[in-house]
């Protein structure tokens, strides 16, 4: 048999093998786990920021993060759940990688329009609080 018939017949023999499918259930929890043939990846999402402190003040949210210097707001997504209670979520998406000894942190300033929040609403933060 020639090479490229014999090359043919095993990609048509092993594409079922390597071809496949994700479904990933958000609802499910922070955890997600794929299975291929025998093995299977379980991948974490990362941790929630943990903030120093947090304070509603003069339309605005303030929270206290760690920093090396370098921390911005423009470094965080805050995510917004609008519901009878809003839900706030910080998530650093850029590393400070700067070296820098900062010991209080820095504080990070969100007003209540930027985040869609009405004055007076109740609201949850989801991030955990260090505690002094």
């Amino acid at each position: 048999m020639a090479p490229v018939v014999k090359f043919a017949a095993a990609a048509a023999l092993l594409s079922p093998l390597l071809a496949g499918c994700v479904i990933y259930d958000s609802t499910g929890g922070d955890e997600v786990s794929v299975r291929v043939g025998s093995q299977t990846t379980t991948a974490q999402a990362a941790p929630l920021e943990t903030l120093r402190a947090i304070r509603f003040d003069a339309g605005a949210v303030v929270v206290r993060v760690e920093s090396n210097g370098c921390t911005q707001v423009s470094d965080f997504a805050v995510e917004v759940v609008d519901d009878q209670t809003a839900e706030l979520t910080f998530t650093r998406e850029s590393p400070d990688l700067c070296k820098a000894l900062v010991p209080d942190g820095v504080e990070l300033r969100w007003t209540y329009e930027e985040l869609g929040l009405a004055s007076g609403k109740a609201a949850l933060v989801r991030n955990p609080l260090r505690l002094p």
